[in-house]
């Protein structure tokens, strides 16, 4: 489930930076859309690292109960 989270997360990344480079270099008539994306992914991967902080979190806890 991480996995295909981390796989979504890097597609937006990967739309963010195409999207980014048109802006930049005039071929994007709607600036918003880059603008968008990046937002989009930049809170997608801080919602996949949170969730990655908590299930390390939770483990090391039920690493702690079992010693």
């Amino acid at each position: 489930m991480l996995g295909g989270a981390v796989d979504g997360t890097q597609r937006l990344q990967a739309t963010s930076n195409e999207l980014t480079v048109a802006a930049v270099t005039g071929d994007l008539e709607d600036v918003h859309r880059a603008t968008i994306a990046s937002t989009r992914a930049q809170t997608t991967l801080e919602l996949v690292a949170a969730v990655r902080n908590k299930a390390v979190d939770a483990f090391t806890e039920i690493m702690r109960m079992q010693a």
